[in-house]
């Protein structure tokens, strides 16, 4: 494919880019690919206009969400194959950043500490 070309998916469907999945664990051990678990993390690469425009569905490119392949369409895009179109309702969660919290202010009622209101009456 030329360099301009790209997969738009259509319908409330993603492209999504599948990560990159561990296959050997902390102590050494190969997985075959049928261990792989059910669900799989990505990153958006593109929307399709329904789902951009549908507010039940805040996904945006560049998310990283938690999809079920079950259902997805492999895309012979990239060399290898890591591209895939996702139907939204296979998409299970978005991963997101909570921003930083701001530090909680203490109310005051008045001057005392007890915050029954000021001693002039």
């Amino acid at each position: 494919m030329n360099d301009n070309e790209f997969v738009e998916p259509l319908g409330m469907r993603l492209l999504i880019r599948k990560d990159e999945g561990r296959t050997t664990t902390r102590g050494g051990i190969v997985l075959p690919d049928k261990a792989e678990i059910p669900t799989i993390t990505g990153r958006v690469v593109e929307v399709s206009v329904q789902v951009d425009r549908d507010v039940d569905f805040p996904i945006e490119k560049y998310d990283k969400v938690l999809f079920n392949p079950k259902n997805s369409i492999p895309v012979d895009f990239e060399q290898n194959n890591l591209l895939y179109v996702v139907p939204i309702e296979d998409v299970v969660a978005v991963f997101r950043r909570s921003p930083t919290p701001k530090p909680k202010r203490r109310k005051t009622k008045g001057k005392d500490d007890e915050g029954f209101g000021s001693s002039e009456e």
